[in-house]
């Protein structure tokens, strides 16, 4: 017969919260804050104080601000089954996208957003907020669609399976334990 109470209680000292990086990484509006604040922040410093006289600079910029952004949705993206990512990760994209225009728009008011060598004006700043939006959440769904068959395909291929339980061959009878003699009557 199965136990039908719990066989151990845990008192709430036992139980372990999370770390603040756990917590952080679990709320989607603070991950997509902190991604486009970070990217937006990154790329205002490159272009204000970065050479761009050589390719290998520029590759190596990019690919900087793509890690930044893919790692940081990975880490937001990985405490979750892939079921949930199906509104997790579009409207992390579209927070992080909507996070990165704010920030741009803020830079461009105070003087500090750069398009190329040139101080952007606000007049620049909506078409470039656009264009990012599209690159942003395109870019972040697709990555997602990658991560998300990776992820299948590494739980499924390498990670191994657990064998099936077939009720027909598992049952065994249960095991009674011998009654316990009744104890012996007392004599007066």
């Amino acid at each position: 017969m199965p136990l039908l109470r719990p066989t151990m209680v845990l008192s709430q000292m036992d139980l372990e919260e999370p770390t603040f990086v756990r917590r952080l990484s679990m709320n989607v509006l603070a991950m997509a804050v902190l991604t486009g604040g970070s990217l937006r922040v990154y790329r205002a410093l490159i272009l204000q104080f970065g050479w761009s006289n050589s390719w290998l600079w520029i590759a190596g910029t990019f690919l900087g601000g793509a890690a930044i952004l893919f790692l940081l949705a990975t880490l937001h993206l990985g405490n979750y089954p892939v079921r949930a990512w199906l509104w997790r990760a579009p409207l992390f994209a579209v927070l992080e996208a909507a996070t990165e225009i704010l920030v741009s728009l803020a830079l461009t008011s105070a003087g500090l957003e750069r398009i190329g060598s040139l101080i952007a004006t606000l007049e620049d700043w909506q078409g470039s907020a656009m264009r990012l939006a599209a690159v942003r959440v395109s870019g972040l769904l697709l990555f997602t669609l990658v991560l998300a068959f990776v992820s299948t395909v590494v739980r499924l291929l390498i990670v191994p399976r657990r064998p099936k339980r077939r009720t027909t061959t598992t049952v065994v009878p249960p095991v009674v334990p011998p009654a316990d003699p009744p104890p012996p009557p007392e004599t007066p």
